[in-house]
C-alpha cells in the first residue's frame, strides 16, 4: 500500500497526505511497519527490540501515528504478540 509511509501530520511520502486523507489500512501498515522495523535486526545494527518501538510509536502518536491504531498495537505487544 502506497500509502503507508504518509503521517497524519503530513510529513510522510510519497504525497503528503494528513490525517483522513490516509486510507485506515495505511495507518495499520505503518505503525507495524515502524515497530518491525524498530524492533527486528537489520544490517547496520542489532535489533533494538520491543519497548523501543513501543516508545517510538507512542511518542508519536496523534502526531505521526493514529493514536487508535497505536493503542491497538501497545496492546497487541504488551499481551506478547511477536513478528516471527
Amino acid at each position: 500500500m502506497i500509502q503507508h509511509h504518509e503521517r497524519l501530520n503530513g510529513s510522510g511520502y510519497p504525497y503528503g497526505l494528513k490525517g483522513e486523507e490516509i486510507l485506515l489500512p495505511a495507518t495499520m501498515i505503518a505503525v507495524a511497519d515502524v515497530v518491525k522495523a524498530i524492533s527486528s535486526h537489520r544490517p547496520y545494527r542489532p535489533a533494538l527490540g520491543t519497548e523501543v518501538a513501543i516508545e517510538e510509536i507512542t511518542s508519536g502518536a496523534g502526531t505521526l501515528y493514529d493514536r487508535s491504531v497505536t493503542r491497538a498495537c501497545v496492546a497487541l505487544l504488551e499481551d506478547g504478540f511477536t513478528f516471527e
